[in-house]
C-alpha cells in the first residue's frame, strides 16, 4: 500500500513507497498553505549540553550481524532508552524484479501478507493491533519490508508472527479478489495527484527498458489481470530466510534473543530457486544493464522537447531527472553534497533564483540512489502565471553557472553538516534506526553503508561537487516534462436536502476478541520498567510557560511550542491571515534578514518553522544538542521581532494563492472544507478558510497588528526534550525570553454553541479530472476535558482507530474490499473537537462504503460493544501510547498538548491508567451519546460520477 514519501527525514535515502495507511488529515491542524514546508537548519553559541561531543557514537555501534544456517541474516542492536523493541523483516525483491505485464505484483503480495496464513487463517492487522504494535509494510524498488514496533515483552510474538508469514501466507482466490479492488482504489488515489501523473510518465521516458522507470504501486491495467497462480509464485520465489533480512532494535538483551530468532526462524527452509539473490533484475526478460559510471536511460537519442501532459488540474509543474550511479558508486556523497547546494534551504543556489525571484512557488529535489543506479529528480512548482519554459532555462543557467563558477568551501560545510545532522536526528526513534540498518543491508550489501557514507560526505570538497555536475548534469542526459492544466469543466458541488440510500448491504459479524486471542502468540510476562519521568515546569514573570524534560540518551534536542495565534482568530473577510503570519516570521527582524536567520540555522543543520492551525501555531524544531542556544536565540527573536518586510510578504501571499488554487484541486482538502462548513456555521470560528478574495484582502498592516495583539508570552508554551541541564537552559531562556513585555489581557475566544443537524446533510463536490474519491463523515465532538474523552477514545478504537482491525476496517476495507483505507477519529482540542470518519474509494463503490458506514454506525449506537472488545481496546491503546513515547518527537508533542489543553503535567503518566479504568457502560453511554448515524453531514469530492449520488 504504498504512497511517495521519503522514508527518513534525510534526503539522500531513496524514495520508498510505503504502506503508511495513517491518514494525516487533522483538518483543524492544517495551515492555509501547503504542508510540505521546507525546514530550516541552525546558529553558534556556547554549549550549554554536557561537555560532549555533538555527533553520538558511530550510529552502527552496538550492531551484531549473525547468518543462520538457513541464510537468514539477523541484525541486532540494544538501545535500551525506553522499554521498546522494533521488530523489521526485509525481503531482498521490490518492483525491479517484476517481469512484464506483472507492474506492481510485489505490491499486491504486500497486500496479501497481512491477510492470513494456514496457522492463523486471521487478519494479521487484527493480531498486531492486540498487541499494541505499531506495524506496518512498504513496497520499494528493491526492497518489501514489514516492521512492527511495540513493548519489549512483544518481542517473542512479533518475531512468531513475521515467521509465520514468510512461508505459510494464504492466497486465495476470494482474497485475492477483494485485496485487488483495495490495491485499485489505492492507485487510483494516486492518479488524483498531477505530480504523480507526471512522474509517471517522465520516469517511463527516462528509463523505458527497465522496472525502475514503473510506478511501484503498479497499473490498474496488470493488477486486474493478476492470478492467484502469478502472486503465489511470486511469494514462494523471493519470500524465504535466505531472501531476508531480520532487523531488530531496542530494549532487548542480544544473546537470549538470538537463541529465539534460531529456535523460531532457524526450522524454516531457505529456497530452491537458484536466482533468489541475483542482483540482476527481470526486466522484460532482457539484460537492462547499468555500469558504475552512467545509466543506459534511453535507447533512442533523447529529445530536446519536453514530455507535456495537458489534464484537469490547477497548478503548472516542471520535472527534470537525470540518470545517477547505483548507491556503492563513490560519486554519491559528492551528489548528495549538490543537492543540498542546489535545494535545501534558502540559501540554497534554486531557492534564490526561483523562489525568491517569484518564478515558482516550491521546489523539492532528492537523489534517488538503488541497486542498480539512481536518478536525480527535481521537481517545480510554478507560481501564478509564470512560464514552464522560463523556469526551466533559469534552472539550466543556475547549473550551468555552477559550473562555470564552482561553489564556496561555506556552501559544501553547509551541505556537509545538514546531511550529518540530519542522520543523527532521524536516529532519535528507534523505528529509524532499524529502517536505516535494514535499507542499508539489503541495498548496499553492509549495515554499516551510513558510517562509511558519511566519512565518504565529510571528504567531499568544492572541486568535487563541480565535477559530479559536470559528469551528471548533462542537459543532454535529462529527461523534462511539463504539467499543463487544461481547461477545466465547471466544478460543481451537489447538496441534495436527504441523501439516504436505499440499499441494504449486510453487515459481516464483528471479530470476536476471543478469536483474535485464539491465534495470539504468547507474550512475556511485564516487568517493571519504572514509573514515567515527569517534565519539570516553569513560568517566566512574563507569563511564558516551559516544560522540560532532560533525556541524555542522545545528543540532540526536540523542541515544540504553542502560541494562541491561530486560524480561529482570523477576521472574516480576512481568513488566512493567522497563517500568513506564521510564514512570514522567519522572514526578516529588526536586525536580521530572511537570509541571515536562514543562515544561522543551516550552518548548524538544525530545523526550525511555525504553521498555524486553528487553535493555534504549532512551532517545531530539532538540532544537535549543542546548538540548541542557537534555535532559542533565532526563536526569540522572529516571534518578538519580526517585522514583515515588504517584498517577503508579498512573496509569500503570492504563494498561499497559488498554493490555495492547488489545495481547490485536492479532493482531500476540498472534501474537508466542505465537511466543516457544513458542521459550522458562518461566525463561528472554524467555518472560516481562506479564499482567494480574503488573502487578497490582506496587507502587511493586517499582519502587524495581528502578530502585536496575539502574539505574547503569556500566549506562549515551549516544550524541550533532550541533553541538556535545565538549570543552564532555564537561565537562557530567561535571558533570552524574560525581557518581552506584555500589556493587558490576553485576547480570548468565546466559541458558540452549535448544534447538530436535523438530518443528513450530503455534500458532493466534482473535480474534473479525478480517479478516486474522498469522503468525510461527522458531526461536532467534545473538547479534550469533556468527562467522556477517556471512554470515546476506547469507543473509536474499536470503532475506526485501525484500518485493519477495526469494525469499520474489518467490515468496509477487509470484507468488502470497498476502500484503500477508513478510520474514524474524536479530533479535540482546548474549546471544540469533531468527530469524523475518513475513507477513500473508487467512485463506483462510494454509495455502497457511505451506506455500510453508516449502517454499521447504527449497529453500534443501538447495540454497543462488548466488554471484549474493550479490554482488547484498552491494551492497544495503552500499548500504543507506550510505543510513540519512545519518539522524542511525540514525546515533546504529547507534553505540549496537555499544557495547552489545560492538563496537569502528571497526565503524561497517569494517562494509561485513565484508559484502563473505563468501563463497559462508560463506552456504551458515549455510543449512544455520541454516534449520531442519523445527524450526519457526509461531503464527498471526487470525479464527475459523483453526481449521480443523490
Amino acid at each position: 500500500m504504498p504512497v511517495f514519501s521519503t522514508l527518513y527525514r534525510y534526503r539522500f535515502l531513496l524514495l520508498l513507497f510505503t504502506l503508511w495507511m495513517i491518514a494525516v488529515l487533522l483538518f483543524s491542524s492544517k495551515s492555509a498553505v501547503s504542508q510540505h514546508i521546507v525546514r530550516s537548519q541552525q546558529i553558534h553559541a556556547q554549549s550549554i549540553v554536557n561537555p560532549q561531543e555533538n555527533l553520538p557514537p558511530t550510529v552502527t555501534e552496538n550492531v551484531r550481524k549473525t547468518l543462520l544456517e538457513n541464510g537468514l541474516t539477523v541484525l541486532t542492536k540494544e538501545v535500551h532508552t525506553a522499554p521498546v523493541v522494533t521488530v523489521q523483516v526485509w525481503y531482498k525483491v521490490g518492483s525491479r524484479n517484476e517481469e512484464s505485464g506483472l507492474n506492481g505484483i510485489a505490491h499486491q503480495l504486500e497486500h496479501m501478507m497481512f491477510k492470513g496464513t494456514e496457522t492463523r487463517p486471521i487478519q494479521f492487522g487484527r493480531l498486531f493491533s492486540a498487541l499494541g504494535s505499531d506495524s506496518n509494510a512498504f513496497t520499494s524498488y528493491d526492497q518489501t519490508a514489514y516492521y512492527g514496533t511495540a513493548e519489549r515483552n512483544k518481542l517473542k510474538a512479533l518475531l512468531i508472527l513475521e515467521a509465520d508469514r514468510m512461508q505459510k501466507s494464504v492466497i486465495d482466490t476470494e482474497q485475492l479478489a477483494s485485496e485487488k479492488r483495495v490495491v485499485i482504489s489505492e492507485l487510483q488515489g494516486y492518479e488524483n495527484s498531477p505530480e504523480y501523473r507526471l512522474n509517471r510518465a517522465v520516469m517511463r521516458a527516462a528509463f523505458p527498458n527497465h522496472a525502475y522507470g514503473l510506478p511501484v504501486g503498479g497499473t490498474k491495467a496488470d493488477v486486474e489481470k493478476f492470478t492467484v497462480e502469478q502472486v503465489r509464485k511470486y511469494y514462494q520465489k523471493y519470500y524465504s530466510p535466505d531472501n531476508a533480512v531480520l532487523v531488530i532494535v531496542g530494549d532487548f538483551q542480544t544473546a537470549p534473543t538470538l537463541e529465539v530468532v534460531k529456535e523460531i526462524f532457524g526450522k524454516l527452509p531457505q529456497s530452491q530457486q537458484s536466482t533468489v539473490n541475483s542482483q540482476q533484475s527481470t526486466v522484460n526478460s532482457q539484460q537492462s544493464t547499468v555500469n558504475s559510471q552512467q545509466s543506459t536511460v534511453n535507447s533512442q537519442q533523447l529529445s530536446e522537447s519536453p514530455i507535456v501532459l495537458r489534464e484537469a488540474g490547477a497548478g503548472e509543474l516542471l520535472q527534470v531527472v537525470y540518470p545517477l550511479p547505483d548507491i556503492n558508486h563513490p560519486d554519491v556523497p559528492a551528489l548528495d553534497v549538490m543537492d543540498y547546494i542546489l535545494t535545501e534551504g534558502r540559501n540554497s543556489r534554486l531557492d534564490r533564483v526561483l523562489i525568491e525571484s517569484g518564478l515558482a512557488s516550491d521546489i523539492g529535489a532528492s537523489v534517488t540512489s538503488l541497486r542498480e543506479f539512481g536518478w536525480y529528480e527535481l521537481l517545480v512548482t510554478a507560481a501564478y502565471n509564470q512560464s514552464l519554459e522560463k523556469i526551466d532555462s533559469v534552472l539550466n543557467r543556475a547549473i550551468a553557472d555552477l559550473v562555470k563558477s564552482g561553489v564556496t568551501a561555506a556552501e559544501v560545510n553547509r551541505a556537509k553538516t545538514q546531511l550529518e545532522a540530519a542522520v543523527i536526528l532521524a536516529n532519535r526513534d528507534l523505528t529509524n534506526q532499524a529502517m536505516q540498518l535494514g535499507n542499508d543491508e539489503t541495498t548496499t550489501g553492509d549495515y554499516r553503508h551510513t558510517e562509511r557514507y558519511l566519512a565518504a560526505i565529510r571528504k567531499v570538497t568544492p572541486a568535487d561537487v563541480v565535477a559530479v555536475v559536470k559528469k551528471y548534469l548533462k542537459p543532454e542526459a535529462r529527461t523534462v516534462g511539463y504539467f499543463e492544466p487544461s481547461q477545466k469543466e465547471l466544478k460543481g458541488t451537489s447538496k441534495p436536502n436527504s441523501a439516504q440510500t436505499t440499499e441494504n448491504f449486510g453487515l459481516g459479524s464483528p471479530v470476536a476478541p476471543t478469536e483474535v486471542l485464539k491465534y495470539l502468540p504468547p507474550v512475556d510476562e511485564i516487568t517493571d520498567i519504572g514509573e514515567r519521568e515527569i517534565p519539570q515546569q516553569f513560568q517566566l514573570a512574563n507569563g511564558l510557560k516551559l516544560l522540560l524534560l532532560p533525556d541524555r540518551s542522545i545528543p540532540t534536542i526536540t523542541l515544540s511550542g504553542h502560541i494562541n495565534a491561530g486560524t480561529e482568530f482570523d477576521p472574516e473577510d480576512k481568513a488566512g491571515l493567522a497563517s500568513l503570519v506564521a510564514d512570514n516570521l522567519m522572514n526578516g527582524t529588526k536586525t536580521q534578514d530572511f537570509l541571515q536567520i536562514a543562515q544561522a540555522l543551516e550552518d548548524r543543520g538544525a530545523n526550525l518553522e511555525f504553521r498555524a492551525y486553528r487553535e493555534g501555531v504549532r512551532i517545531d524544531g530539532d538540532s544537535l544538542a549543542g546548538d540548541l542556544p542557537v534555535i532559542l536565540k533565532t526563536l526569540a527573536d522572529v516571534v518578538k521581532n519580526s517585522n514583515f518586510p515588504a517584498k517577503e510578504w508579498e512573496l509569500e501571499r503570492q504563494q498561499a494563492l497559488t498554493n490555495l488554487k492547488l489545495d481547490l484541486d485536492d479532493p482531500d482538502e476540498v472534501a474537508i472544507r466542505t465537511f466543516v462548513q457544513s458542521i459550522y456555521p458562518h461566525k463561528h470560528p472554524l467555518h472560516n478558510f481562506p479564499t482567494a478574495e480574503s488573502l487578497k484582502k490582506i496587507k502587511r498592516k493586517d499582519a502587524i497588528a495581528f502578530k502585536e495583539k496575539y502574539y505574547r508570552p503569556d500566549n506562549m508554551v515551549l516544550t524541550i526534550v533532550g541533553d541538556f541541564e535545565p538549570a543552564k537552559v532555564r537561565s537562557l531562556l530567561e535571558k533570552e525570553f524574560g525581557g518581552w513585555k506584555v500589556s493587558g489581557e490576553a485576547p480570548k475566544l468565546q466559541y458558540p454553541q452549535v448544534s447538530m443537524p436535523d438530518k443528513e446533510v450530503r455534500v458532493n463536490s466534482i473535480l474534473p479530472g479525478k480517479a478516486q474519491a474522498i469522503t468525510y463523515m461527522g458531526y461536532k465532538g467534545i473538547n479534550r476535558k469533556d468527562p467522556r474523552f477517556y471512554a470515546a477514545l476506547v469507543l473509536n478504537q474499536i470503532l475506526g482507530g485501525d484500518t485493519l482491525s477495526s469494525r469499520l476496517g474489518a467490515e468496509v476495507r477487509d470484507r468488502q474490499g470497498l476502500t484503500y483505507g477508513i478510520y474514524s477519529y474524536f479530533q479535540v482540542g482546548k474549546n471544540a473537537g469533531t468527530f469524523w470518519i475518513e475513507l477513500q474509494t473508487s467512485p463506483e463503490d462510494t454509495i455502497k462504503a457511505i451506506a455500510s458506514t453508516q449502517k454499521l454506525l447504527k449497529q453500534i449506537h443501538q447495540q454497543g460493544v462488548v466488554a471484549a472488545e474493550i479490554e482488547a481496546a484498552k491494551q492497544t491503546l495503552i500499548s500504543n501510547y507506550n510505543v510513540s513515547l519512545a519518539n522524542p518527537e511525540e514525546l515533546t508533542k504529547t507534553i505540549l498538548m496537555n499544557q495547552v489543553h489545560g492538563l496537569d503535567k502528571v497526565e503524561l503518566r497517569s494517562f494509561t491508567d485513565k484508559i484502563q479504568q473505563v468501563t463497559l457502560n462508560q463506552v456504551n453511554q458515549a455510543a449512544r451519546e455520541l454516534i449520531h448515524p442519523d445527524k450526519i453531514v457526509v461531503a464527498t469530492a471526487g470525479p464527475a460520477v459523483l453526481a449521480q449520488m443523490k
